[in-house]
């Protein structure tokens, strides 16, 4: 039978997993896609329409917000940024699931737009000098990055509530597991599976048939 795809949300904080796990999640299930932001900055060196992002111009992007073009959008640094709805819903008519990684504003939206074929996931550091830690583990950042980073996650972390569900990284590998426990049981839920109705019929035409 062919499931309807879902759309999985995945937030954290800076240095809290979501990316890792991102990644060690479409290393598992190769079927999943990530969603392919829009956005009006110009590309860099490297990068392909419709693989990084989709490249439109700022007249072109606020023509699909306002035709309902976007599951949601928000500008950053002077650029916009949104996840275009029709790839999306297309993913999901052929039953395949997209991975979201966005913040908890741009999560709200989506929910908001889709909220039967929503699943979030919050992900908590297992404490605040672990979270400092790692920021500073990457190498990448100067002290004052890493202080503006903190400050916003503090911001983050106060929306924790507003997830279906929420996964303290203390232990990367456990994580993962009982993030792919969550996504089993969900793509297995009654509402997400439209040919039930039908097979049940179909079970029940051989009854009389007997």
């Amino acid at each position: 039978m062919i499931r309807r795809g879902l759309l999985l949300i995945l937030s954290s904080p800076s240095g809290a997993g979501k990316s890792t796990l991102s990644r060690m999640l479409m290393t598992w299930d190769p079927t999943m896609r990530f969603s392919v932001s829009a956005t009006t900055r110009a590309p860099r060196p490297g990068e392909v329409d419709g693989r990084e992002y989709y490249f439109r111009s700022r007249a072109e992007f606020l023509a699909m917000v306002e035709t309902g073009e976007m599951l949601e959008h928000a500008e950053v640094f002077g650029n916009l940024y949104g996840s275009p709805r029709a790839p999306v819903l297309a993913a999901m008519e052929a039953g395949t699931d997209t991975v979201f990684d966005i913040d908890w504003q741009g999560g709200q939206q989506v929910a908001q737009a889709m909220r039967d074929d929503v699943v979030s996931i919050f992900i908590l550091p297992p404490s605040i000098a672990e979270l400092d830690s790692r920021l500073r583990g990457r190498a990448q950042d100067s002290d004052e990055v890493i202080a503006g980073r903190m400050a916003k996650s503090r911001d983050e972390i106060s929306h924790w509530a507003e997830y279906d569900y929420v996964l303290v990284n203390d232990d990367l590998e456990q994580t993962f597991d009982r993030l792919k426990a969550i996504l089993t049981a969900e793509r297995l839920r009654r509402e997400r599976q439209p040919q039930l109705s039908a097979f049940v019929r179909t079970l029940n035409e051989e009854f009389e048939a007997r």
